[in-house]
């Protein structure tokens, strides 16, 4: 999962990087279109006509500000952070493998796997609740709603999951 996390981070990098060399290009080569697609993006945003035209000349001479405005405004991309993919990487690994153990640690401090079931179950559900109430709390919702909503979700997940493996098993 951390892999998965690096890559997209590397990918959304190589996507910005090839969109600004085509946006340059285009800059170059058909800069009349280019020039009419910002002063588009101005009347859109409900500019006059003849102050689009001016705010489009004032951007247009600038050919970095021109591609950053185009880059934003037409492609809505955002330049990232080039430390993101190792960091994205590491939280998402992290993350899971802490993630992961808190399920487990029931069945590896008791034997008899029955008790360590419903342990395991008691002690997910109170992290997802810990977590949801957390999320509501810094997202701005009611934490109760987003704590029970967690549960809930975390629950239906963890026993579609016990019933498959329970099948797969057999």
């Amino acid at each position: 999962m951390g892999l998965g996390g690096y890559l997209a981070a590397r990918t959304d990098a190589e996507h910005f990087q090839s969109e600004q060399r085509r946006e340059r290009e285009e800059v170059e080569k058909v800069p009349a279109e280019e020039s009419f697609e910002v002063y588009s993006i101005f009347r859109g945003y409900g500019l006059a006509d003849e102050d689009a035209h001016k705010v489009t000349a004032a951007l247009t001479t600038d050919r970095k500000r021109w591609v950053d405005f185009m880059m934003r405004f037409e492609l809505g991309l955002e330049q990232p952070n080039q430390a993101r993919a190792p960091v994205s990487a590491l939280t998402i690994g992290g993350s899971y493998v802490i993630g992961g153990l808190v399920p487990l640690l029931p069945y590896m401090f008791i034997s008899e796997s029955a008790r360590a079931l419903y342990l395991s179950a008691m002690v997910t559900a109170l992290a997802l609740l810990a977590f949801g109430a957390v999320k509501g709390v810094l997202t701005g919702v009611s934490w109760i709603r987003a704590a029970i909503q967690t549960v809930a979700i975390g629950g239906v997940a963890a026993a579609f999951a016990f019933i498959i493996a329970r099948w797969v098993a057999g």
